[in-house]
């Protein structure tokens, strides 16, 4: 059975977060790249949204996360403690998170992205200009970078969609050039 039909299966044809039963995708954890039962879920795309976007975040819509926090799937656990971990500055949320248990390794891979952390101590990733980089931006290169490891030059002007960051050094963003995944400085970014 694919991947896909073992999620939707799993799911119910379902939101494992809201139970919406429209406009579903297969959302994969971050910094995960691989499609993998214990690290994706399906998800409609208002999640999906609000999770890539902290700016859209809508609380309440994240009340929902009451029941999906107990799920036995360890990706829809991850996911919701993440959500509640990013409103816990709301009180309800809070509340939900000191009734949660997580595995330590699995509340290691939860608290990777940063959230959970205070802002004191998460890493702010800037382009060049010093503005916020966020997972999921799309930049622009600022000069020809030669890509270590291969013969490959990405060009200046050249459009990075979908950027992933690096959650243990602020200066380091991921994102594909062509069909290459590359790591890439932020000095020689420009946010579109």
């Amino acid at each position: 059975m694919s991947l896909e039909r073992t999620l939707y299966k799993r799911a119910g044809n379902t939101c494992e977060l809201c139970a919406n039963d429209e406009h579903l995708e297969i959302y994969t954890l971050a910094p995960y790249k691989d499609q993998n039962p214990d690290k994706s879920l399906v998800a409609c795309k208002t999640c999906v949204d609000q999770m890539n976007d902290p700016e859209t975040t809508d609380a309440n819509h994240w009340r929902c996360l009451n029941e999906s926090m107990w799920s036995e799937h360890q990706a829809v656990q991850i996911a919701a403690w993440r959500m509640l971990s990013r409103l816990r500055h709301e009180g309800w949320p809070q509340d939900l998170l000191d009734m949660m248990y997580l595995e330590d390794d699995v509340l290691e891979f939860a608290g990777a992205t940063g959230e959970g952390e205070s802002d004191a101590e998460k890493l702010i990733h800037r382009d060049v200009n010093g503005v916020v980089l966020q997972a999921g931006d799309a930049v622009v290169l600022i000069k020809d970078l030669k890509v270590k490891g291969s013969s490959m030059v990405a060009k200046q002007g050249t459009a990075v969609r979908n950027i992933r960051l690096d959650h243990e050094n602020e200066k380091y963003i991921e994102g594909k050039v062509g069909p290459t995944q590359i790591v890439i400085i932020t000095d020689y970014v420009k946010k579109l």
